[in-house]
C-alpha cells in the first residue's frame, strides 16, 4: 500500500497537476484504501474550499467513519438549512444519530424524509435508494409505498418495492408485488415477465417455481374475472415445459372464453417448436374436434400432419403402423383440403415419407411432378419440390436426372439458401460417385453460404475428401465409405454396414474409423436400436475424443439419454461435457440451454 501511494505522490510531481488535482487523488487513494481518517483530512479541505456536491458524501462518510458524529451533524444540517427540498439529507442525518446509538433521533430523522415526500418520483427515488444505501430495507419500501398513494396509480412502483422484498429474502412478498402489477393494467404482462423469468432461473430448483405458481394461483381464484392471472399460469407452465399441464389451463380457458381455439392453436406451436409433439397433437386435435367449420380448422390440419411429420422425420420415433396412418391422414388432407399451392408442403412431405419411409419411389415422383405442373407455385414452393424429387430420383438411381434437377434449383435460385442447398446436394452427389475432386471444389465454394448449417456440412464434407484423398493416399476407403454412405441415404443399411466393418477389415486403424462409428450410430438411430446408437457414440468419445465428430458424440448422446432413453441425469451428465471440454462446439449454446432446464432453471 505504501509502494503504491509513493508511487501515486511520484506521478503527482512529475505531472504539472494544480494543488487541487493532487488533494482529489491522495484523497480517493485513502478512501480507497479506507484510510478515512488521512482521506478526511484532504476532502475536508476540497469541501470547505469549494463546498461542492462532489466531495460531500465522501466528507460526511469520512466523518461518521471517524466517529466525528458532531461535525458531521453540523455539515448535513447546513445543507438541509440551504436545500430543503433534498430530503436524503435526512437520511443522512439519520444515519449519523443510528451510527452514534442515538435511534430515537435517528428515527425521527427517516420519518421527516419521508413524510416531506411530494408527488415528484424522482425525491421518492433519491430518498429510496439513500435508505437502501445504509440497508435500510423496510423504510426503503415504506418511502415507495407513500409515493405510490401521492402519485395516486400514475406510477405504481411495484417493481422497485418487489425488488427491494428480493433483497430481503422476502419472495412472496416480491412475487406478489410484481404480479400484482397486472391489476393496474394488463399492458405490464411482458414487464411482470421479464422481472420473473431470472427468478425463476437462478437454479434453485422448483421451490421458487412453486412460490410463484402459488401466488398465481391465489389470484386466479380471488380474481375470476382477470383472465391476466391464468395467462401468467399458462405462461409459467410453459416455462417449466409442463406442456401437458399448459394445454388443460389453455384448454379450459378456450371453453370459459367461448373461443375458437386460438390459444390452443398457439400452445401447439410452441409444443412443437420445444419438440413436445404429442402435447402439440393434443392440442391440434382439439381444435380439428370443434368441426370443420372452426376459424382454424384448415389450418389445425396442417399442422398435426406437419407435427406428425415431424415426430417421424425428426425424431425416428415410430412404428410401420404410424407411417401408414401417417400417409392415410395425408391423403386424408390433400382429398378434402385440394392440391394447390396452399397445400404444397403437404404434397412434399407425403412425398417424401412414401420415397424415404415407405420404400415408395414410383407414387411420389409423379406425385410432385404433377405438383410442379398445376402451377401458381412461388419460387421458392418449387425449388423445395424439385430439391425433395431430385433426392428421390437419387434414392431410386437416377443419378444424372437427379444432378439435372438440382441443377435447376441452383440456377434459378442463384443467391438463395436454396440454391446453396442445391449446390450442396449436388456436391454430395458427386462425392457418392466417388468424383471427390469435383465435389471438393464445390463444397469449397460452399463454405461461406449464408446458411451457416449448409456452410458447415460443406466444410464437414469438404474435409473428410482432403484428410482421405491426397496424393499419397490410397482412395480405395474413400469410396468405400462414399459408396457406404449413398447405401444409408437409400436406407440399405445392411449393405451400408457390411461395406463399414469391410473398411475396417481391410484397413484397420484407418483414421475413417471415427466417421464409421458416427455413421453407424445413423443407422442404429434409424433403425429405433437406441441402446446400440448410443454405444457407438461412446466409443467415439472413448477413442476419438479429439476427432472431429467428439463434440457431435457428446451431445447427441446427451439427447438420446434425454429423449429416446427417458434418463435425465445422464443427459444433463453429457450436455455438461459439452460445455466443460467442447466450449467452442456449434452445440455448446443448445447444450447449456438443456443443461439448465435438466437442472431445474426452466426456460429462456
Amino acid at each position: 500500500m505504501k509502494h503504491g501511494l509513493l508511487l501515486l505522490f511520484i506521478l503527482i510531481c512529475s505531472s504539472g497537476f494544480s494543488q487541487t488535482g493532487n488533494d482529489e487523488l491522495l484523497a480517493a487513494q485513502y478512501y480507497q484504501n479506507k484510510e478515512y481518517d488521512k482521506a478526511l483530512i484532504y476532502y475536508e479541505k476540497l469541501y470547505q474550499k469549494k463546498d461542492n456536491q462532489a466531495y460531500y458524501k465522501y466528507y460526511v462518510d469520512c466523518l461518521i467513519e471517524t466517529k466525528a458524529y458532531k461535525e458531521a451533524e453540523k455539515v448535513i444540517r447546513k445543507r438541509i438549512k440551504a436545500e430543503p427540498g433534498s430530503l436524503y439529507y435526512y437520511v443522512d442525518l439519520g444515519l449519523v444519530y443510528l451510527r452514534a446509538g442515538e435511534e430515537t433521533k435517528a428515527k425521527e430523522q427517516f420519518e421527516k424524509a419521508i413524510s416531506q415526500l411530494s408527488e415528484e418520483n424522482n425525491q421518492v427515488f433519491v430518498v429510496a435508494k439513500s435508505f437502501l444505501a445504509i440497508r435500510e430495507y423496510d423504510l426503503a419500501i415504506k418511502t415507495y409505498e407513500k409515493g405510490r398513494k401521492l402519485m395516486k396509480g400514475s406510477y405504481p412502483f411495484n417493481f422497485e418495492i418487489a425488488q427491494v422484498y428480493g433483497q430481503k429474502g422476502e419472495y412472496p412478498s416480491m412475487i406478489g408485488e410484481i404480479l400484482d402489477v397486472l391489476l393496474i393494467n394488463i399492458s405490464y404482462k411482458q414487464s411482470v415477465e421479464d422481472a420473473l423469468a431470472p427468478f425463476l432461473e437462478d437454479g434453485t430448483g422448483n421451490k421458487r417455481v412453486d412460490l410463484v405458481r402459488t401466488e398465481l394461483l391465489k389470484r386466479t381464484q380471488k380474481f375470476p374475472d382477470k383472465i391476466i392471472f391464468s395467462e401468467m399460469l399458462i405462461w409459467l407452465l410453459i416455462q417449466q415445459r409442463e406442456f401437458e399441464a399448459a394445454f388443460t389451463q389453455v384448454k379450459a380457458l378456450d371453453k370459459r372464453l367461448k373461443e375458437e381455439g386460438q390459444r390452443v392453436m398457439e400452445l401447439g406451436t410452441v409444443c412443437a417448436g420445444n419438440e413436445m409433439y404429442e402435447t402439440a397433437i393434443h392440442c391440434y386435435q382439439y381444435v380439428l374436434n370443434k368441426g370443420n367449420n372452426g376459424s382454424f380448422y384448415i389450418a389445425a390440419r396442417q399442422e398435426l400432419l406437419n407435427v406428425m411429420y415431424k415426430k417421424v422425420v425428426g425424431r425416428n420415433d415410430y412404428t410401420p403402423a404410424d407411417l401408414m396412418e401417417l400417409e392415410k391422414n395425408y391423403q386424408i388432407a390433400l382429398e378434402e383440403l385440394g392440391k394447390s399451392s396452399a397445400t404444397i408442403f403437404l404434397i412434399r412431405n407425403l412425398a417424401h415419407i412414401q420415397a424415404f419411409y415407405l420404400n415408395k419411389l414410383d407414387e411420389p415422383i409423379s406425385l410432385l411432378n404433377d405438383a410442379l405442373m398445376m402451377g401458381g407455385l412461388t419460387p421458392g414452393a418449387e425449388a423445395e419440390c424439385k430439391l425433395e424429387l431430385a433426392d428421390i430420383l437419387l434414392l431410386k438411381g437416377e443419378i444424372w436426372d437427379a444432378s439435372l434437377m438440382y441443377s435447376q434449383v441452383e440456377k434459378a435460385m442463384k443467391h438463395d439458401v436454396l440454391g446453396h442447398e442445391a449446390k450442396y446436394r449436388n456436391a454430395r452427389l458427386s462425392y457418392y460417385i466417388g468424383d471427390f475432386k469435383w465435389a471438393q471444389a464445390q463444397l469449397d465454394a460452399l463454405k461461406g453460404a449464408t446458411s451457416k448449417l449448409i456452410s458447415n456440412d460443406a466444410m464437414d464434407l469438404s474435409l473428410l475428401i482432403s484428410d482421405n484423398s491426397t496424393l499419397d493416399t490410397n482412395l480405395v476407403p474413400l469410396i468405400m465409405f462414399a459408396r457406404a454412405d449413398l447405401l444409408f441415404f437409400r436406407n440399405n443399411f445392411d449393405l451400408s454396414l457390411s461395406t463399414l466393418d469391410s473398411i475396417r477389415t481391410l484397413f484397420p486403424g484407418h483414421m475413417l474409423t471415427d466417421e464409421i462409428l458416427f455413421k453407424k450410430y445413423q443407422i442404429a438411430m434409424r433403425r429405433g436400436k437406441w441402446q446400440e446408437a448410443a454405444g457407438f457414440l461412446q466409443l467415439i468419445l472413448k477413442d476419438h475424443s479429439f476427432d472431429i465428430y467428439a463434440d457431435d458424440a457428446c451431445f447427441k448422446l446427451g439427447d438420446l439419454y434425454e429423449h429416446q432413453l427417458y434418463d435425465p441425469d445422464k443427459a444433463r451428465e453429457y450436455y455438461e461435457q459439452v460445455l466443460l471440454k467442447f466450449p467452442n462446439s456449434l452445440f455448446s449454446v443448445e447444450a447449456r440451454k438443456r443443461y439448465r432446464r435438466l437442472r431445474g432453471d426452466g426456460m429462456n
